[in-house]
């Protein structure tokens, strides 16, 4: 990943009629807008799952091009929540939403419109006067007539809940295919303010390298197993660590991370018989880690049970919540 840590380069000012800002894709669960974040990026800087409720961080993904530069950033998805965590993930993106320039809704083209998108709708109507781009993500999993049943079904959606006019435009992409995904950054980045470049060129998130390193071991836990642990995990960064004594050219850095589950049963199903499924993890994670640190690592994983903890306000912000 070509992230500049520790750069000092400033952003450029670009030319006139440069246009630079924030935009936020929001939609209920599972609706594609990790895999989007990271098509429009270029690279990968959100994990992305089978499995709902994978994201529990606004990753900042910043896209560049010519003539502008998008900050996108990708929230957990709206839900009614059942517990503490679920109540604070809503805080954070109703907190985000307040402070973006325009908003990306992302509705999937193999789901019919429910009531979860009906609420998440009402709830961005209600935002003030912020641009709401509907998004028909996944349209490479469906047929043509599928997804042009969608478009106007959103359509509908729009004009019910938004108000006459509707959604400021709809978009039909496929971030697997690549089918309109820079369509969609010109849409959004005609929302944008004219302004200078807000980050550096080649800056690709903002977000912690703990953080990343976090997500990406989180992503590889989730592969494959129960749908009640995507809920139950969370994973911690002790500390990175250059390992001492190596010699230029062959540095390693010592990565120690606690992966915390609610139940000594999930604590079984993360580490797998023999530990087996501990290790594939960490061989999944060490390359997603190695080439976004850019160094080889040593990845030390230990699996604690920290018993209901997103019920747990004190839990809550220990894990980071």
């Amino acid at each position: 990943m070509n992230k500049k840590k520790g750069s000092l380069a400033m952003p450029s000012p670009k030319g006139e009629g440069f246009r630079a800002g924030f935009a936020v894709l929001a939609g209920r669960p599972n609706a594609g807008k990790s895999t989007l974040t990271n098509a429009l990026v270029g690279q990968k800087v959100a994990i992305t799952s089978a499995k709902p409720q994978t994201t529990r961080h606004t990753i900042r993904g910043i896209v560049h091009r010519d003539t502008f530069q998008l900050v996108l950033v990708d929230t957990p998805g709206l839900h009614r929540p059942r517990t503490l965590l679920g109540k604070r993930l809503n805080d954070l993106v109703a907190e985000t939403l307040s402070e973006v320039d325009a908003i990306g809704f992302c509705l999937p083209a193999n789901e019919k419109i429910g009531p979860g998108d009906r609420f998440i709708a009402q709830q961005l109507g209600q935002v003030g006067r912020k641009p709401v781009i509907a998004i028909v993500t996944k349209t490479d999993t469906v047929d043509r007539q599928a997804v042009t049943d969608q478009l106007i079904a959103v359509e509908a959606l729009g004009r019910e809940v938004i108000g006459p006019d509707g959604f400021a435009a709809v978009v039909p992409v496929s971030a697997v295919e690549d089918f309109q995904v820079e369509t969609l950054a010109g849409v959004l980045a005609g929302f944008m303010p004219e302004s200078p470049a807000l980050y550096p060129d080649g800056e690709l998130t903002d977000e912690p390298e703990a953080v990343m390193v976090a997500e990406l071991i989180r992503e590889a836990a989730l592969e494959g197993v129960r749908d009640e642990l995507p809920h139950s995990l969370a994973v911690v960064v002790e500390e990175i660590v250059p390992r001492e004594g190596r010699t230029e050219g062959h540095e390693l850095l010592d990565v120690r991370v606690n992966l915390y589950v609610e139940r000594p049963s999930q604590k079984a199903i993360i580490i797998g018989k023999g530990g087996a499924r501990l290790r594939e993890v960490g061989t999944t994670a060490r390359q997603g880690i190695e080439a976004l640190l850019g160094t080889r690592i040593y990845l030390d994983l230990h699996v604690k049970v920290a018993k209901d903890w997103q019920r747990d306000p004190k839990q809550l912000v220990k894990l980071g919540f």
